[in-house]
């Protein structure tokens, strides 16, 4: 047993995170996407008997190697049950469907090529845009229905309805993990793009567990935005403008939260803490995205987040402003409508910025109701504080809630000392 290491009980959800997508794609391209239960059957059995075994033995001295090593003698027991090989596997054996358990590995690289060909396979036109997204992040990126939802900003029930026909799509359509030709890479290649972007962006606001920041995720994104960056047929300026935007923001990661996993509202943030090193990549990427005409929300959007590690301009609100009335036009989302709007606000000021805020009319949205807070608190405080509590009504975040709480305090206690 290794010292050092945290309780398995903290240990392992950790682990299922980061690992188990892994797995599913590996076994994935063992059995066939046909058969995509038995492979996430072997892997949800493998954190299981981690659970049970490590509670009684203690985590072993390489966690995540024991896990690949279960997962494997798994597989090859699941081959060796015959009631079930006989039934259910033999004639898609014979077909040539599922491979044989020679070769089967979980090497590093062997990891990279299966979940980048798992999230190519699954993002087919066979399904719509939107089940195609659904499907990857939930089988390559471990998200839960919840998630999911909150990526999409809808219902479970529609998310739930697109991940059953997706699936049952995938099954009838008999699809394999195996080699694209160069024109079904470049088809699939938005759909690829927006899925990893948007488990980045699960990461970097994350509406789940509590939790404000979840680097992990934003970590997994990278890597395999990095490794598309690394295929020629998938070195694109968008694929290197998304990583771009990537390394930038995962360069404010540290700062934008205190200890207690409170956030940290930009202006406060200690600059000190900024990765310069994730901030270089990020130019090396974004100087790469510009290579040649193309202009896509990628681009846009590495650029905005390019101005905000830049503190030296100072017309960079100006520029961030101008950056995000290009994207609105291009692609609206209520989200982009808030930041131009708080961009608009440092450029013009907050009491103009208040009507721009107030006509967007988002008043579900706890974010819509943060903004005119902070937009309100140095004019009308009564304004600003009736705001974020509609927000702390709003919010399923018990981090935000305590956020906002704090800054009422604030605010009652200017309020009582002017």
């Amino acid at each position: 047993m290794q010292e050092g290491l945290p309780a398995h009980n903290e240990l392992l959800p950790h682990l299922f995170r980061q690992e188990y997508a892994k797995m599913t794609a590996v076994l994935c391209r063992h059995f066939g996407l046909k058969h995509i239960e038995i492979a996430e059957d072997i892997a949800s059995e493998t954190f299981l008997k981690a659970s049970e075994h490590w509670a009684i033995n203690g985590i072993p001295n390489n966690p995540t190697a024991w896990l690949y090593t279960v997962a494997k003698n798994k597989t090859k027991d699941y081959f060796k049950h015959i009631a079930v090989f006989e039934t259910q596997i033999k004639q898609a054996l014979k077909s040539g469907e599922i491979d044989s358990e020679q070769g089967f590995e979980f090497s590093h690289q062997h990891l990279a090529d299966s979940q980048l060909a798992m999230i190519f396979a699954v993002c087919n036109p066979t399904n719509s845009t939107e089940s195609q997204i659904c499907l990857a992040l939930q089988i390559l990126c471990g998200f839960s229905v919840e998630e999911i939802t909150n990526a999409f900003l809808t219902k479970t029930e529609t998310i739930k309805k697109r991940l059953h026909r997706a699936r049952t799509n995938l099954r009838n359509d008999d699809f394999q993990i195996k080699a694209l030709s160069e024109t079904e890479i470049k088809l699939r290649l938005d759909t690829v793009l927006k899925t990893l972007y948007l488990l980045f962006n699960e990461g970097y606001f994350s509406k789940t567990n509590n939790q404000v920041i979840r680097k992990e995720l934003c970590s997994e994104a990278v890597r395999l935005a990095l490794f598309l960056t690394e295929n020629p047929l998938t070195d694109t300026p968008q694929t290197n403008a998304l990583l771009a935007l990537m390394c930038f923001q995962s360069s404010r990661l540290e700062a934008r939260t205190n200890d207690k996993g409170e956030t940290i509202l930009f202006d406060k943030q200690d600059k000190t803490l900024w990765d310069k090193s994730l901030i270089e990549k990020g130019n090396y990427y974004f100087v790469n995205a510009c290579s040649g005409n193309e202009l896509s929300k990628y681009h846009l959007e590495a650029g905005i987040a390019y101005w905000h590690t830049t503190s030296t301009d100072e017309n960079k609100w100006q520029h961030i402003l101008e950056l995000y009335n290009q994207l609105i036009l291009m692609e609206y989302s209520p989200v982009t409508a808030m930041n131009r709007t708080f961009a608009f606000a440092k450029v013009h000021g907050c009491e103009k910025a208040i009507p721009e805020a107030e006509k967007l009319n988002l008043t579900e949205s706890n974010y819509y109701h943060e903004l005119l807070g902070y937009l309100y608190a140095d004019n009308d405080i009564d304004k600003a504080i009736d705001h974020y509590e509609q927000a702390i009504k709003l919010t399923k975040s018990k981090t935000e809630k305590q956020t906002l709480t704090k800054e009422i305090e604030r605010l009652n206690k200017k309020k009582s000392n002017g």
